[in-house]
């Protein structure tokens, strides 16, 4: 399972990319620990790490069982996709909060593929 391994390194390495994103943009605009608020900026940066956050699990368990139960190709392929959604969704977000949909989308279109996949390879196996 080689292949959803680096897939996973991916998107924990995304997860820490936005993480660094909201830390420099609480730096910059001084928004000192522990608030949560502040100029939009870093509004908009915690924002998409905090919702990367709160999409790992639904993307992490299901890659695995994928790969356990598909494949690791399948798995990957679909890993592939959700980090694709996730760099789409943060980019977007960082400059236009509205027009954040189709990278926000297309992650959770791939987490889902995750959860039929996975589903079916209980039923083949």
């Amino acid at each position: 399972m080689h292949l959803t391994a680096w897939v996973t390194l991916v998107a924990l390495s995304i997860y820490v990319w936005t993480g660094m994103n909201a830390a420099a943009a609480r730096v910059k605009h001084g928004v000192l620990a522990p608030r949560m608020d502040g100029p939009e900026e870093f509004t908009r940066r915690l924002r998409v790490q905090l919702n990367t956050l709160e999409q790992l699990p639904l993307f992490l368990a299901p890659l695995w069982m994928c790969a356990w139960f598909l494949g690791d190709a399948w798995a990957a392929g679909a890993g592939v996709l959700w980090c694709v959604g996730r760099v789409v969704y943060a980019l977007t977000y960082y400059k236009d909060p509205t027009k954040r949909t189709f990278g926000f989308v297309t992650s959770l279109a791939a987490s889902l593929l995750l959860m039929g996949g996975t589903v079916l390879g209980l039923l083949l196996n």
